[in-house]
């Protein structure tokens, strides 16, 4: 893989050239940046920038402005190849709260290894309504110990809307979800996004996240997407890395309530 070229592509398919995630969300650009704004339900924040030094503050004091009297809390979605270098620093001055950093893992759905199955005793399902979406939920806020609210209003949103753009799974022992996942298509564009991957502690090991991948990437692969994109913690990136991802550049969260 070229790693620029496709890190380019990424940038301007994905991030300059955005898409809402939802039915409740839009896109804007003000000056230099690309944002989305959605519903308090729904995320709201920075998706691109192309800012240097002398512009970065002002832009940054805008976007706190415009969502501030939405009375929304918001993310700055930055990545390691952002520019001014020192972006993070200026955003922490600003109020922001920086979240664990990720490492951006992408790869050709055509190279990947899409054999996994579930292990003896799982089944994965499709999730195609407000039953699965509570499934999904439940399985979110055990693995993640968060509460699962807005991913539950913001994926029964895309279902309802057009199923089309979001594929999502849970997997079960016996009738007990114990993980699930989704992944975002956006169409026109060549990456499909993999989402929310979490397995219940108890259940971890055992190769389910690893096939929830792999069916993921065969629904890409069947609706003509040539990329897959995940942003991976550091305990789901081995396993990517077996499967064929390969790491890109990090992003990092940095978060602002008003």
């Amino acid at each position: 893989m070229d790693h620029a070229a496709v890190l380019a592509l990424f940038d301007r398919d994905m991030r300059e050239g955005a898409r809402p995630d939802g039915p409740d969300a839009r896109v804007e650009r003000v000056g230099r940046v690309v944002r989305q704004v959605s519903s308090e339900h729904g995320w709201n924040g920075v998706v691109w920038s192309d800012l240097d030094a002398a512009g970065a503050d002002a832009a940054i004091a805008e976007q706190i402005a415009d969502f501030s009297r939405l009375g929304r809390e918001f993310e700055w979605k930055l990545y390691g190849h952002d520019l001014p270098v020192d972006l993070g620093q200026r955003l922490r001055t600003a109020g922001f709260v920086s979240q664990p950093e990720e490492t951006l893992m992408i790869a050709e759905v055509a190279d990947l290894d899409l054999d996994a199955e579930p292990p003896a005793g799982i089944r994965v399902l499709p999730v195609t309504d407000s039953a699965g979406v509570d499934l999904v939920a439940r399985v979110h806020e055990e693995a993640f110990g968060t509460d699962g609210s807005r991913l539950r209003h913001q994926l029964l949103a895309q279902l309802t809307a057009d199923a089309d753009t979001v594929v999502a799974v849970v997997a079960l022992a016996g009738d007990t979800p114990v993980s699930a996942a989704r992944m975002e298509l956006v169409p026109g564009t060549r990456f499909a996004g993999l989402w929310g991957g979490g397995t219940a502690e108890d259940w971890r090991g055992r190769g389910i996240y690893r096939a929830l991948v792999a069916h993921r990437a065969r629904a890409a692969v069947n609706r003509g997407y040539r990329y897959l994109q995940v942003d991976a913690m550091s305990t789901s990136r081995p396993i990517l890395e077996r499967l064929g991802f390969e790491p890109l550049t990090t992003t990092t969260p940095y978060v602002y309530t008003p």
